[in-house]
Parts: structure tokens; C-alpha cells; sequence
């Protein structure tokens, strides 16, 4: 006669693995969606480079060029901009299989939570990026330009520096661009109201320059750039909030509600 503690236990090991497994599965399935994306982009990624770089190279002084300082820079840099945009591409694919993975442990009302969820997330940050090639990047590299102009010195960057630099600056405002998301989410839950975010309001503007001071280029233009838009986003946000999900104050009893009721 088999023991019922003994079969549970195996019951519970069976179930762990069939998880694990699953969840190779889904990390395989994102991981060659990206590869397919990549593989169909490749034979474009000096094109790919050319582009994330024309920022950079509209500003540079009259015959002004890149620099490689490593031997194989000029091969593997613009391969690494190319997986970067198929990763980009492929991301929507990448966070169904997540939402996938996780959807049979969510309740009914997270569940229609996640789609919109994911999809403004995702509109947002391409919205940041979008921002930081099409305004940031023209004009730090015009101020900069313009301060090396009286010393005399010659505007040059090795092209490994500067992905560096631009993925920086990339994730620095596709982060800022997710701040209403964050902001309603932290209302949803319960961990702040809209008269909390309001009373903070001051902390924030300042958290928003610190930022900006160590994310960009030491002038205060560069600084302007990211700390403005940081703060009209977290007052979208409030408002969001305010219209989405109320003050905030009964969200944790709602969602507790919702949850039993599931």
C-alpha cells in the first residue's frame, strides 16, 4: 500500500520539473525568435550602424570620422547593434512567452491587467528610445561639439565608446518613458495614493535632476533634456492614475475583492 505523504511528494517533484521543462522550452522559443530576427537583419548591420550613428556623424566637424581602436571592433560592434535591434524587434514575441509561463498562476483580473500592461510598456520604452535618437542625440552632440570647437580640439570617438554610450542613454529614457506605468501600478496596489504621489511631488523634481546629473553629459542642457521630460511623465502618470484607477485609496481593498471573487 503506497504511502499518501510519499505519492504527494512525487505528485509535487513531477510538477516542479514539468515547470522547468516548460520553462526551457519558453526561454528556447524567445531566444530563437530573436536569432531568426537577427539572421534576417545581418547582411544589413554595416546599414544598421551607419544609422545609429548618423546622429553623431551630422554634428562631427567637416570630414569627420569614427575611430576603431580595436582590431575587431569594425566586425563586432556592428553585429552587436544588429542583435540589439532584433532583440527590440522580437520583444513583443519574447514577452508572450513570459506571459505564457506565468498566465495560469494569475488570477481573472490580473490576467486582463497584463495585456494592456505589456503593450503600453512596450510602446513606451520605444517612445524613450525614439526621443533620445531623435532630440537628445543631435543636440548633446551639437553642445558638445560647439565646446570643443574654441579649444581647439578634434571631435573623434571610437565606435565601441559610442554604442556604449547611446545603449546608455537608450535604456536612461525608455526607463523614464515607463514612469506613468510605474506610477499607476503603485496606485493599483495600494503602496502609494494619488495625494501621496502629489505630496512627494517635490522630492521627485529633484530625484529627477539627480538623475539626469548622472545619466548625461556634465552641461545643463543635457541634464534639462532628461529631467524635464522625467518630470511630465510622473505628472501624466498622477493623472493616469487619477483617471485609471481613482485617488488609490480603496485600490487594496478592490483588489482583494477581485481576488476573493476569482
Amino acid at each position: 500500500m503506497s504511502d499518501p505523504q510519499q505519492t504527494q511528494d512525487e505528485g509535487t517533484e513531477e510538477t516542479f520539473i514539468s515547470h522547468l521543462v516548460e520553462l526551457r522550452d519558453r526561454i528556447i522559443r524567445a531566444g530563437i525568435s530573436v536569432i531568426v530576427v537577427f539572421l534576417g537583419l545581418v547582411y544589413w548591420a554595416p546599414d544598421i550602424f551607419r544609422l545609429l550613428a548618423r546622429p553623431l556623424m551630422q554634428n562631427l566637424p567637416r570630414d569627420g570620422k569614427m575611430i576603431v581602436t580595436d582590431v575587431t571592433g569594425s566586425f563586432f560592434v556592428p553585429m552587436k547593434v544588429t542583435m540589439l535591434v532584433a532583440f527590440v524587434i522580437a520583444l513583443p514575441f519574447v514577452l508572450y512567452q513570459i506571459w505564457a509561463f506565468v498566465a495560469p498562476g494569475l488570477y481573472q483580473h490580473e490576467k486582463k491587467l497584463v495585456a494592456p500592461l505589456v503593450g503600453s510598456s512596450y510602446t513606451l520604452f520605444l517612445c524613450g528610445m525614439a526621443f533620445a535618437y531623435f532630440v537628445v542625440f543631435p543636440t548633446i552632440f551639437r553642445v558638445m561639439a560647439h565646446y570643443n570647437a574654441p579649444l581647439g580640439a578634434e571631435m573623434t570617438t571610437d565606435i565601441d565608446n559610442y554604442l556604449s554610450f547611446v545603449l546608455t542613454m537608450f535604456i536612461a529614457f525608455g526607463v523614464t518613458f515607463e514612469v506613468p506605468i510605474i506610477v499607476v501600478l503603485l496606485v493599483r496596489m495600494g503602496v502609494l495614493t494619488v495625494k501621496k504621489l502629489k505630496e512627494i511631488r517635490p522630492y521627485v523634481i529633484v530625484g529627477a535632476f539627480i538623475v539626469a546629473a548622472v545619466v548625461t553629459p556634465p552641461d545643463v542642457f543635457s541634464q534639462l533634456i532628461l529631467a524635464v521630460p522625467l518630470i511630465v511623465l510622473y505628472e501624466a502618470g498622477i493623472i493616469a492614475a487619477r483617471l485609471f484607477v481613482g485617488t488609490g485609496e480603496k485600490s487594496a481593498t478592490d483588489e482583494s475583492e477581485a481576488a476573493s471573487e476569482s
